[in-house]
Formats: C-alpha cells, sequence, structure tokens
C-alpha cells in the first residue's frame, strides 16, 4: 500500500461539509469530526465547547454557538429548543421527535413513526408547514 492509498484523515466529514456549501476551516472540521464521526447525538453549545477543550481544540464558545448555527443553516443538524434558555443540536436530521428529561436535561429520539398529530389547524396564508417537532417533557 503506498501513502496515496491511505484515507485522508477527515475525509468524511471534509466531504460532508464541502457537500453543504460550507468552507472546511480547521475549527468546523475540528467540530465537525467530534459531531458526526459516531453515533447521533444531542449536543448544546457548551457541552461541544468543553468536549473540544478537553481534546485540545482552542476554540471559543462564540464560534461553537456560530458553527452550530452554520451546521444547521447548511441542513447538517437539527435545532431543539427545549425552552427560552436552552437549545440542543440533534445530529439525526431525520423526521422524528423527542423525550425531553426535565431532572437530567437529557434529549431521548422518538421515531416519527410512533407519534401521530391528529389534527392540526391550516398554516397561516401563504405559509406551508416544513416540519412538526414534539417534545415530550417526562420527570
Amino acid at each position: 500500500m503506498s501513502k496515496f492509498d491511505t484515507p485522508r484523515p477527515f475525509k468524511q466529514v471534509l466531504d460532508r461539509l464541502r457537500g453543504a456549501g460550507l468552507r472546511p476551516t480547521r475549527q468546523r472540521l475540528a467540530l465537525a469530526k467530534m459531531l458526526f464521526e459516531g453515533p447521533d447525538r444531542h449536543v448544546t453549545a457548551e457541552i461541544l465547547h468543553v468536549e473540544a477543550q478537553a481534546a485540545t481544540i482552542r476554540v471559543s464558545l462564540a464560534t461553537v454557538y456560530n458553527t452550530l448555527h452554520q451546521f444547521t443553516s447548511a441542513g447538517l443538524l437539527r435545532e431543539i429548543v427545549v425552552d427560552s434558555q436552552r437549545s440542543y443540536f440533534d445530529t439525526n436530521i431525520t423526521d422524528h421527535h423527542h423525550f425531553f428529561f426535565e431532572g437530567t436535561n437529557r434529549l431521548d429520539d422518538i421515531p416519527g413513526d410512533q407519534l401521530i398529530v391528529a389534527s392540526m389547524p391550516p398554516p397561516p396564508a401563504g405559509t406551508t408547514v416544513k416540519r412538526v417537532d414534539i417534545v415530550v417533557r417526562v420527570e
């Protein structure tokens, strides 16, 4: 095997960022690697910032927030707002809902086909429903 046959580090994450139209800066690559290499997860900006610091990735909390919002705008993440003070970012972008455990601030996925919305009012004139996000709060 030659040096040209070995996969480049970050290749999968690099391709994902470029595919979403995002320039792969050093900080975006590092945060994307933490988010997307592994199982789906729910993180807050603060959680990701602490993990980045522990991994000796030099990034400010403001940059983490900006990057998470850029990833969300590009369709790589879903933002789940659980209250006015707290948002989680979900790497699982398929249609699904969530249990929010109020005692531990944990989110767990509810498969989209396990929750049925029986009735909805018509959307305001000139708009369409993009998605329905349901957060079921449990103790």
